[in-house]
Order: C-alpha cells, then sequence, then structure tokens
C-alpha cells in the first residue's frame, strides 16, 4: 500500500463513522407534532357538533372527543407517533358521527315525507269517493 491509499482508509472510516452516527441521531430526534392532523380532528369534531351528532350518534361523538383529548395528551408526553394516530382516529369516528347523525336525520324527513304522501292519498281518494 503507498502512502495516498494509507491516508485514504482512515478518511473513509471516519467518513462512515460520521454519517452512521447522524443517522442515528436523526433517528432518535422526536419527530414533529402531528399539528394538521390535530387540526382536523378539531375541525371534525367541531362539524359533528353542527351536525347534531351529540343529539343522533352520542357514541360516535363522544369517542371522537375522548380519542383527540388522548392525542393532545401523547403530544404532551411527546409521543408523536400515537398522537398522530389518535388524531386520525378522532377525525374518522368525528366524521362518522356527522355521517350517522345526516343519515338519521334523512330518514326521518323521508318517514314524514311517506306519512305525508299517506295523508294526502287519502284526502284524494275520500273526495273522489264524495263526487260519486
Amino acid at each position: 500500500m503507498n502512502a495516498t491509499q494509507t491516508q485514504r482508509v482512515p478518511r473513509l472510516l471516519m467518513a462512515v463513522g460520521l454519517t452512521g452516527a447522524l443517522t442515528l441521531a436523526a433517528c432518535a430526534s422526536t419527530p414533529p407534532a402531528p399539528t394538521a392532523s390535530l387540526q382536523a380532528a378539531q375541525q371534525a369534531v367541531a362539524s359533528a357538533e353542527r351536525a347534531e351528532a351529540g343529539r343522533y350518534a352520542p357514541g360516535e361523538l363522544a369517542e371522537a372527543r375522548t380519542k383527540l383529548a388522548s392525542a393532545d395528551t401523547a403530544v404532551s408526553e411527546q409521543k408523536m407517533a400515537a398522537a398522530q394516530q389518535l388524531a386520525e382516529e378522532s377525525r374518522a369516528t368525528a366524521d362518522l358521527a356527522t355521517a350517522k347523525a345526516a343519515n338519521i336525520k334523512a330518514n326521518s324527513v323521508n318517514e314524514e315525507m311517506k306519512h305525508s304522501t299517506g295523508t294526502l292519498i287519502e284526502e284524494m281518494q275520500r273526495s273522489s269517493g264524495e263526487k260519486k
């Protein structure tokens, strides 16, 4: 081995070691807070509340609120991966509560329309029967 090759080996080892150390440091750092997911979950819960999910889907709304609170707690405990997961679950559950409330309301309107239509048909039959 000549002198230049001898100098390259320690430099190469030092570069590999430094790269490895930086990679480990990057993996060990705490990921950033899932701010966007938390905000989306908060908005979904607020939307569910406006859709009267507390009346029509109270279980789902309560679950969404609980998961959102757990996500906030996970952030304060520096458990960002868990916070991300909980925030996404909260948003999905709040969306489910909103959809369930909308479905129940739509079914209620549908039943009312069926009842009204039945009443109109009865009135029409009575009116046409009186003319005979």
